[in-house]
């Protein structure tokens, strides 16, 4: 088996130069580009640029990329395209099978997914529905029987109904593991194998994801032909709009130095809007309780809460209702909420590739980010382990300590206020704004303060390209 790796080191294709290609140039179908115009976008991100060519060739392709630069739409949209010959205007669901395939590994993730895919073939003909466990199955029935061409679905549910008889794989061209280093870890293959076995061993497989090991990537090219890697960063590295520090703080006094942080950011003129991570699903609901009491208002999402239940929390942290969301790693991946300011690692996850995925909730699609860590001495290993992956040492301060109204250094936060140096100093400095729609300009205010409304489609900022100019 033989593998291409796009060098991405050219000028043309370097990920820290802005991409001179836009969508058009991709010879999208005019339906395709016309969504992608309604949401904004205009050029591509790296990743888009240097993956959809070779899905619209028909290649086998192993896309890794940093968190927040589209990888959804890399692989979104090529398939609309790719579909759209064979799209029919006829109400029979036998007009409409399932042709293409998208496994993820979380609800949060599928139901983005979805959304994007409904987006970006609103204008043609093809059907497209996510199925996912945690909810009644008779509603996802029904899409299903009506027929529908682009299926979306967390591995469990998938099977759920492929032993009722409700979804069929038998005309699958397209197959896309998403976020496959997760889909390929033990605990999901024999799932993933039992329904690779029920899709022709005739199609096209995409695997993307933030990271991949190389034990993954030998398992991955067990399912693929030929595949094409495309890398447009370095590997296991975290965004540079992603500005890090470490405290070093015992345990006992952790959820004090939340509080204490959210009270400095809020004096400073930063929002306090940000994603805690913690290790357990009893930890997590116990620290958001905490939080209450300590006047923040929080909330949490994990593994033993119904979808109803996640969905409302997401939807009240969106609007701002909550300010603090206090998570597992359920919301490690696929969780996209535009200019979210900062994530907060409560405890430091067990595989150090897991941090990576966490703090790429912020600093998302050109906005800056803050990614602070709380590490007690019992984690100083797994910091070790994350700064080996990283290949750098993370910045580690002291926390901040409120003294009468103030805090008692007034230039605690100096790393993450607007014209400072990047937390470490080995990162570069971000380039690219949204905001300013000009990859080649500073960015002005590189943090979001309280009070500014976020972009409206949390959609389009999975697309994750540069926005148009308005005028």
């Amino acid at each position: 088996m033989t593998n291409t790796t796009v060098d991405t080191n050219t000028p043309a294709e370097s990920a820290d130069s802005p991409v001179s290609i836009t969508f058009a140039d991709f010879g999208l179908d005019p339906r395709v580009q016309k969504a992608i115009g309604e949401q904004g976008y205009n050029t591509p991100t790296p990743i888009q640029a240097q993956a959809i060519p070779h899905v619209l060739a028909g290649k086998d392709l192993m896309g890794a990329a940093q968190t927040g630069t589209g990888k959804t739409a890399a692989f979104v949209l090529p398939i609309i395209q790719k579909l759209l010959p064979g799209s029919s205007s006829s109400a029979s669901p036998a007009r409409h099978p399932i042709r293409a395939l998208v496994l993820t590994p979380t609800r949060e993730l599928a139901v983005q997914v979805a959304d994007n895919a409904a987006n970006y073939s609103r204008h043609t003909d093809l059907r497209s529905t996510v199925v996912f466990g945690g909810v009644d199955m008779q509603p996802q029935v029904a899409q299903l029987r009506s027929g529908i061409e682009i299926l979306i679905a967390t591995p469990g549910r998938l099977l759920d109904h492929l032993g009722s008889k409700t979804a069929n794989l038998s005309q699958v061209e397209i197959l896309v593991l998403d976020e496959a280093d997760r889909m390929l870890d033990m605990g999901f293959l024999p799932d993933l194998q039992r329904i690779i076995n029920l899709i022709p061993a005739q199609r096209q497989t995409l695997l993307f994801s933030a990271t991949f090991s190389p034990e993954i990537k030998k398992l991955a090219q067990s399912y693929l032909r030929n595949p094409v890697t495309v890398e447009v960063a370095r590997q296991n590295a975290a965004a540079d709009t992603v500005r890090q520090v470490v405290h070093l703080v015992s345990a006992a006094d952790k959820q004090r130095a939340i509080t204490t942080i959210l009270e400095a950011r809020t004096r400073q003129g930063l929002s306090r809007q940000c994603i805690i991570f913690t290790n357990s699903r009893l930890g997590c609901a116990k620290l958001s309780r905490a939080l209450e009491r300590d006047g923040i208002k929080a909330g949490s999402i994990h593994g033993d809460k119904s979808q109803g239940e996640r969905t409302l929390t997401l939807d009240a942290f969106k609007s701002g209702a909550i300010e603090a969301l206090v998570a597992t790693d359920v919301a490690a991946r696929g969780l996209d909420i535009p200019a979210m300011p900062c994530v907060i690692n409560h405890e430091l996850p067990y595989n150090a590739e897991d941090f990576i995925h966490r703090i790429g909730r912020t600093g998302r699609a050109g906005s800056t980010g803050d990614a602070i860590a709380l590490v007690d001495d019992g984690e100083k290993r797994l910091l070790d382990d994350i700064e080996k992956l990283m290949k750098r040492k993370l910045q580690v301060m002291p926390l901040p300590e409120i003294k009468g109204g103030k805090t008692a250094d007034p230039f605690f936060y100096k790393p993450y206020q607007a014209g400072a140096a990047p937390a470490g100093g080995a990162q570069a400095a971000p380039k690219a704004s949204l905001d300013d729609g000009n990859p080649d300009q500073p960015i002005a205010n590189p943090i979001r303060k309280a009070g500014i409304t976020p972009a409206k489609s949390p959609v389009g900022a999975l697309l994750g390209g540069m926005k148009k100019k308005t005028g």
